[in-house]
């Protein structure tokens, strides 16, 4: 006795449409998965790349009519731009902003500055650096 087998006789049907669907789909995640690792590159090349200055809040001293801010400027050698501060009061209103500039051939400052407030300021916060 034999048993019939149940597996199609190959070549008679053609390519099951199955498989050609998958390989469109296969080949359409590859185009789109290298144009998003493309574009992810072009923007971190232009965020960190392009960046000039950057700073950092090393610390800070609240008083009651200003807040001094101790900054920490990383930049390019003869870069020039400024930095954004803010300071807001217990309540979360703002009660102060200012630019500070720097410019010059030195890479690093280490600066503290001071950001006058319309009233009793909590925080220092740095809201971004940009080159000019």
């Amino acid at each position: 006795m034999s048993t019939a087998s149940t597996r199609l006789p190959e070549g008679r049907y053609g390519r099951p449409s199955d498989a050609r669907a998958d390989r469109r789909l296969k080949v359409a995640g590859a185009v789109l998965g290298a144009v998003l690792l493309a574009l992810i590159g072009y923007f971190a090349y232009h965020y960190v790349g392009q960046n000039k200055i950057s700073a950092e809040v090393i610390e800070f001293d609240a008083g009651e009519n200003a807040v001094k801010v101790h900054l920490e400027v990383r930049k390019d050698a003869g870069a020039s731009g400024y930095c954004t501060l803010r300071s807001q009061a217990e309540n979360g209103a703002e009660v102060g902003r200012a630019d500070f500039r720097f410019d010059g051939d030195a890479t690093r400052v280490d600066k503290v500055v001071t950001l006058r407030t319309t009233s009793q300021g909590t925080t220092a916060e740095l809201l971004g650096c940009h080159a000019d």
